[in-house]
């Protein structure tokens, strides 16, 4: 897991050059496509890439993204309406599980665009999708996935870079392989130190972090045993914090843009419970604050976050006397129907 996740950097720049051509031409015919809506598929780590899309593509570009649920397609077997020539973005890393295979099927028969982003481009998910991103992030053994969650999320943002048109979105997808390679230069193992005895945490994040934030959760569920929950920042004061004791541990991705608004105010209301907070690149008394690299905007420092992130997991993984590379219970294809 530590060597997959130190190529994000590598990745991302091979990534790039592969799919230049590729990002364009999708790109201009999504534009003369003028969708009224997208919809997204996925599960696991790969949907929670599907997340960072939903604020991408509603923020750049104002188009509304509905996550469309795999078991409407692969359990209720409904028959997918209102999709006619509008986008429909699967993302897997395999390409093999059935529902989503399934979901794909529907899709085509409801005269969507079927886009899958994937890393495996001779998987039946590539087969059945009329146009295939390939991630390029190379073989992944390890049982939790890491540079190819980082490989979506610079795809997605590869992608909506050319289709907004926009120069500083796509000068910062240039910059992503430097500022991977300086993410993962970043010391966190202070934060693992923080979370080595936690049994339950939260981790924050709000629009393009959200994702950001259910990943993280995930790893920690899944690699060091931790009961981790992800929250929206907006969310998290109504209801979850009556949680919060002294000593709760929280981890906190904050956006790079407006939806960073009351991040005070909240990071107050946990200290003022006497809550243990890491802070990615925030500066808080009395809160640890994660470092990152600079030149970051809202678009590339969410994928800078999870690069730094994975150092941190894979440590406190291993503090916990877990094997991050095999967690319980976990295989590398989950076959859910």
């Amino acid at each position: 897991m530590y060597a997959e996740a130190s190529e994000g950097g590598a990745v991302a720049a091979f990534q790039h050059a592969s799919n230049a051509r590729l990002m364009g031409d999708l790109a201009q015919r999504l534009r003369r496509l003028d969708p009224q809506i997208v919809f997204t598929c996925a599960r696991g780590s790969s949907d929670h890439a599907a997340t960072y899309a939903k604020y991408l593509i509603e923020t750049r570009l104002r188009i509304p993204v509905v996550s469309q649920a795999p078991s409407i397609s692969s359990i209720y077997g409904a028959p997918l309406l209102h999709m006619q020539d509008q986008p429909f973005i699967l993302i897997s890393q395999s390409g093999r599980s059935p529902d989503l295979l399934l979901s794909a099927e529907a899709a085509r028969k409801a005269g969507a665009l079927v886009i899958a982003f994937a890393n495996d481009v001779n998987s039946p998910l590539a087969d059945l999708a009329e146009i295939v991103v390939p991630l390029h992030a190379g073989p992944e053994k390890s049982v939790a996935a890491t540079k190819s969650y980082i490989a979506t999320l610079c795809a997605l943002a590869h992608l909506a870079g050319e289709w907004t048109e926009a120069k500083e979105a796509r000068d910062a997808v240039t910059r992503l392989p430097d500022l991977l390679h300086a993410a993962w230069a970043n010391d966190w193992s202070a934060g693992a130190e923080m979370l080595r005895d936690a049994q339950s945490m939260f981790v924050l994040g709000r629009g393009l972090t959200l994702g950001i934030a259910q990943e993280a959760a995930l790893k920690c569920k899944e690699t060091s045993g931790i009961h981790a929950e992800a929250f929206s920042m907006a969310e998290v004061v109504h209801g979850p914090m009556a949680l919060v004791k002294p000593g709760f541990p929280l981890l906190i991705f904050p956006p790079r843009d407006s939806a960073a608004a009351g991040l005070d105010a909240i990071v107050q209301q946990f200290l003022g419970r006497d809550a243990r907070i890491a802070v990615a690149g925030g500066q808080f008394d009395r809160t640890l604050s994660l470092g990152l690299p600079e030149q970051l905007d809202s678009v590339t420092a969410p994928i800078a976050m999870v690069q730094s992130f994975y150092a941190l997991v894979n440590a406190l993984s291993v503090m916990r006397g877990y094997d991050p590379d095999r967690p319980p219970l976990l295989q590398k294809v989950t076959k859910t129907l």
